[in-house]
């Protein structure tokens, strides 16, 4: 395939830490061993000045809700934006809000494919929103639609995701890709006792770790209501990650009476994150909300025992390689109980399954969806 020049365009990046951002960082670093260009186009945030060549920053406004994404303003007449975005050969647009239709109109204005990665199900963030619930949703479907058929091609990272977004009236040209990793990055990390200990873990202890965002649609109130249940006082649940959830549940911690025994332990930078996947003991996922949930294959790729809620996604991504269950505390507990009695031990099965998430890999099945693309012919926008 010749070189291209693609152009990537999310709502939200880098100094954002979550796995949107982890997926399109895997992704342009997949892209450019090829030896493709990759930009990364992306709103501007407050006291962020790239340090790297390939991010375009497009001039933002804060969101009127408590978080730190923000509202990009289309600059499609600004020189600047032109000159960096005229000679894409593939728009690979990661938003269905202002950034992915900014990269949709980029699209039809200079004739090359446009190719929409789902990563969020928008529709259970309805409750972020100062609007009646069921409108809010029934608008993030409709979102979520009109983009999805706006695009030649949907990449959705499970089977699951392809049913819904058919039964929310995609018409597009769906394939089931994944969002990968660098598996040898999360492979590598170390048994350190000193986290342990950091993170309140006593000598003999058992460590349970949650890894992501303190939002509401993450369910962690689950993994805290499970942790309540499980009667091993030597064990300690560790919440990696921060949001505009967390004061809700500092204090749901404390109303089960295990705000002494959990640690909100706040955001590691990615780098930390592998140590702390081979500190710990298992991993509780208790989220119905992904469309994947690149956690699930970090702690896949670090052997770690997982027990996760039982949704399609999941049982997709784990397949069979981690422990499914009924999204109930005590069925929760009692999985965490048994994998903790047996040592949490790592599991070999569990490296086998993430090899399907090798970053490389899938960006070289990327790249044969853009190639499939690339030479049909394109009409240029109106205007």
């Amino acid at each position: 395939m010749k070189r291209l020049r693609i152009g990537l365009f999310t709502e939200c990046y880098r100094p954002i830490q979550n796995g949107i951002v982890a997926s399109i960082d895997a992704l342009a670093l997949a892209l450019r061993s090829h030896g493709h260009d990759v930009i990364c186009v992306t709103p501007s945030m407050p006291g962020c000045r790239e340090a790297q060549e390939g991010v375009l920053r497009i001039p933002s406004l804060p969101l009127p809700t408590r978080t730190a994404y923000r509202l990009t303003i289309p600059m499609l007449a600004n020189e600047r934006v032109t000159r960096a975005l005229q000679h894409l050969s593939i728009v690979h647009t990661h938003s269905a809000f202002v950034t992915g239709w900014m990269g949709a109109r980029v699209a039809r204005r200079f004739r090359v494919p446009h190719v929409f990665t789902y990563h969020t199900q928008l529709e259970e963030y309805a409750h972020y929103f100062p609007f009646e619930s069921r409108l809010t949703r029934n608008a993030a479907a409709g979102l979520t639609r009109g983009h999805c058929n706006s695009a030649d091609v949907v990449i959705v990272p499970t089977r699951a995701m392809e049913q819904h977004l058919r039964e929310l009236g995609v018409r597009s040209r769906v394939e089931v890709v994944p969002s990968g990793i660098d598996l040898g990055f999360f492979a590598g990390g170390r048994w350190r006792e000193d986290l342990r200990r950091a993170l309140g873990v006593p000598a003999g202890g058992k460590m349970i770790v949650a890894v992501g965002r303190l939002g509401r649609e993450k369910n962690v109130e689950l993994a805290l209501e499970a942790f309540a249940r499980l009667g091993l006082p030597e064990a300690r649940l560790v919440l990696v990650g921060d949001g505009p959830h967390r004061e809700a549940l500092e204090r749901a911690a404390h109303r089960l009476h295990v705000a002494d025994r959990t640690n909100f332990a706040g955001e590691y930078s990615r780098e930390a994150l592998p140590d702390v996947y081979a500190s710990a003991d298992a991993l509780a996922f208790t989220s119905r909300s992904e469309t994947q949930g690149l956690v699930l294959v970090e702690a896949l790729a670090a052997g770690l025992p997982v027990v996760a809620v039982d949704t399609p996604q999941t049982r997709d991504v784990l397949g069979g390689a981690g422990t499914i269950v009924a999204s109930e505390p005590e069925a929760i507990a009692a999985e965490l109980r048994r994998i903790l009695a047996e040592g949490g031990r790592r599991s070999a099965a569990a490296t086998e399954a993430a090899s399907r998430f090798d970053a490389v890999g899938i960006g070289s099945r990327i790249l044969a969806v853009y190639a499939s693309l690339i030479d049909q012919p394109r009409i240029a926008a109106a205007g």
